[in-house]
């Protein structure tokens, strides 16, 4: 399916089957399509781009498609990077450590540094953090395969 170009999106690089590879939804997604382009919120004289994931409903293109700034697209995939390896070593935390210390991480950027955290507010705290663990364990050849692919992109880029 062929992502619209009259929208506010422009897309420049896209990925117009998206639906063959969403994850548990291939083949039955409503994730059309990605793209880079430039983003519906430019304004005069301001440009700036965006990763959009195009969702179809099957009869129009809907409004829960979301458009990403780029930076925070890899700003998410720093988050799960560090969020996959936390749960990689649960296991391995004793109790005062799961929830005494909710800060598991600052990673510096841009001068200052982004924090990952448990986050304690939560009322179903450990019911959902074992709900999580378990989809990331059922998910781990599905995401393995993206980190593999993300690290050696990663690599031949010189990083």
């Amino acid at each position: 399916m062929k992502i619209p170009t009259n929208l506010k999106h422009n897309p420049i690089m896209v990925s117009e089957n998206y639906e063959n590879i969403d994850g548990r939804n291939a083949y039955d997604s409503d994730a059309k399509g990605l793209s880079i382009g430039l983003a519906q919120w430019n304004d005069r004289g301001k440009v700036e781009f965006s990763a959009k994931v195009w969702r179809y409903t099957g009869e129009k293109w809907s409004r829960q498609s979301e458009e990403i700034p780029i930076h925070r697209v890899l700003d998410l995939a720093i988050f799960l990077c560090r969020t996959k390896d936390y749960f990689n070593h649960y296991y391995y935390k004793d109790e005062k450590e799961k929830t005494s210390y909710p800060l598991i991480d600052r990673i510096p950027l841009q001068g200052d540094a982004m924090n990952v955290a448990v986050c304690t507010d939560n009322p179903h705290l450990e019911e959902d953090i074992e709900l999580l663990r378990n989809w990331l364990g059922t998910n781990d050849e599905l995401l393995s395969e993206r980190f593999r692919t993300l690290a050696k992109l990663l690599k031949e880029l010189g990083f």
